[in-house]
């Protein structure tokens, strides 16, 4: 066995997050600190990207905020995210959902699987 993934199963919590791929809609739960206060905020919004593996795999979540595109990056295993929830599942043929950066109004939709 490797000793990076030997080290990083000493340190992986375990998550039980659903399975969720791009194209899905995702509710991140992550906490935020202000101060000596901590609160729980949520971010819905579709899955762009699935990246690397392990203690390093994040995620990338794109809303639309007021008529803009916002994007964020999670840390899949970060002690911050509380819960993912999965709202919708989408009906994709790609990885990588980037061309939704361009588009607008219907095109910036993902239709819904079934199933």
């Amino acid at each position: 066995m490797d000793a990076i993934k030997f080290v990083e199963q000493e340190f992986t919590q375990e998550k039980n997050f659903p399975a969720f791929r791009a194209g899905d809609t995702v509710n991140v739960h992550y906490k935020i600190r202000e101060g000596n206060k901590e609160r729980i905020q949520q971010y819905q919004g579709i899955v762009l990207q699935r990246r690397n593996a392990g203690l390093n795999e994040t995620i990338t979540v794109r809303k639309i905020s007021n008529g803009i595109g916002v994007e964020r990056i999670f840390p899949l295993y970060s002690l911050n995210i509380d819960k993912i929830e999965l709202v919708g599942r989408g009906k994709v043929r790609r990885a990588r959902l980037f061309y939704l950066r361009a588009a607008k109004g219907k095109k910036a939709k993902v239709k819904e699987r079934r199933g």
